[in-house]
């Protein structure tokens, strides 16, 4: 899903939460998954202007989970490691975002070029 503005947030987190109970996960961990992609869209927005957030299954053996990608071309992410920490921020927030995510989800990957955007690859398994 294409992510340029707030209704797109909203329609990518509820299409997530769709996607997470067909596949069989129970209500608080679909609610997680779509807090998650909220969070992870709504950075897109202010961070990028605009982006893309895919949702699909994937396998891992017999393991079935949800990936979420999160892509944009902003200006990338200065210090990871500091996003990543509860109360960091570079734009005046509660700095909660991706420690939120990070929490919620099982596996978090960053890979993040300043100048050049940022792939967030967040996957839960069911």
């Amino acid at each position: 899903m294409t992510i340029r503005e707030n209704t797109d947030v909203t329609l990518t987190m509820v299409n997530a939460r769709m996607a997470a109970l067909e596949m069989g996960f129970d209500d608080p961990s679909s609610r997680q998954i779509a807090t998650a992609v909220a969070e992870l869209a709504r950075n897109i927005l202010k961070y990028a202007g605009e982006g893309s957030v895919i949702v699909k299954e994937i396998r891992r053996g017999k393991a079935i989970g949800l990936e979420v990608t999160a892509t944009d071309r902003g200006p990338g992410i200065e210090d990871v490691e500091a996003a990543m920490k509860d109360g960091f921020s570079s734009s005046g927030t509660l700095g909660l975002g991706l420690p939120g995510v990070r929490r919620m989800m099982d596996e978090v990957e960053i890979d993040t070029r300043r100048g050049d955007g940022t792939t967030i690859v967040a996957r839960k398994w069911c």
